[in-house]
């Protein structure tokens, strides 16, 4: 029988105390263990670093790996030195308030058994929105018709995805390192992958949990991290519009999501007094 491949776990983190002990948990919570779990802290000044050590000392046999990335203060400098770092033979990337699904490993694991797969994404649950089954059900059928729509270009989600280790060696100095923040990471490796003729899948089965904390921020910023999606196809001089489609989509729904998240979060309140 042949042996799995590995799952290393990456996990960029910047002030992250309230998010990163449920993701690391999660993490651990797998039906097929990971190779190893990397916290990358990017100089937070919070407790990050602390509650990734009690983790530690209270599951010494878990494969947790602490790194510090101090050099500079970005996600892609982080994400890219947890990348470097892991030396499982998969390597899924998530944020820190992702919530793996205990079955999350093993569908990586599977989506990779095609040996033309060089990156996978799924679909996620927003864990701290109402209706959240049935949100989880919408945002896969949404994705799976972004599929259709942007055709030849297949979209990475970076709170849910994961590439081969030698996929990353391969555009690893092609890809953009953004020291303006001003692109969708996540989507600058999807065109590298693409411009690489490197195959990205779509795993229904490979889900996560995610906060819906981005729907917080005023219209305004909102709109300006929607925005980014532009400036990452500027970036590569790509005119598709069927690659907008994901900003019309967030757009449009975003009053109504925000509507939803504020009574999520009113309820919570009262639950709470």
């Amino acid at each position: 029988m042949p042996l799995l491949p590995t799952v290393s776990i990456v996990i960029p983190a910047y002030n992250e105390q309230d998010t990163i002990k449920a993701c690391v948990l999660a993490a651990l919570d797998q039906t097929v263990m990971p190779f190893e779990i990397i916290v990358v802290d990017n100089k937070s000044t919070d407790a990050t670093a602390s509650v990734i050590r009690a983790l530690q000392h209270a599951y010494p046999e878990a494969p947790i790996v602490y790194l510090q990335q101090n050099e500079v203060q970005g996600l892609i400098p982080t994400r890219n030195f947890g990348l470097d770092s892991a030396r499982g033979d998969i390597i899924g990337r998530i944020d820190a308030d992702s919530v793996l699904e205990p079955t999350w490993v093993a569908e990586v694991i599977r989506a990779f058994g095609d040996p033309e797969v060089a990156a996978c994404t799924g679909p996620v649950l927003y864990y701290d929105m109402p209706l959240r089954r049935f949100g989880h059900i919408a945002d896969d059928a949404i994705r799976r018709a972004m599929i259709v729509i942007t055709r030849d270009y297949q979209l990475l989600f970076g709170s849910n995805m994961a590439l081969r280790a030698t996929a990353w060696r391969i555009i690893r100095e092609s890809a953009c390192l953004d020291p303006d923040d001003e692109l969708h990471e996540d989507i600058d490796l999807s065109i590298h992958l693409h411009e690489h003729k490197l195959k990205v899948a779509y795993s229904s089965d490979m889900v996560t949990g995610m906060s819906a904390r981005r729907l917080d921020d005023s219209p305004r910023a909102f709109y300006n991290y929607v925005m980014r999606f532009e400036r990452t196809y500027q970036k590569h001089k790509i005119r598709s519009v069927t690659l907008r489609a994901p900003m019309a989509v967030l757009l449009s729904a975003y009053p109504a999501l925000k509507a939803m998240r504020q009574n999520e979060l009113r309820k919570e309140a009262r639950a709470s007094d």
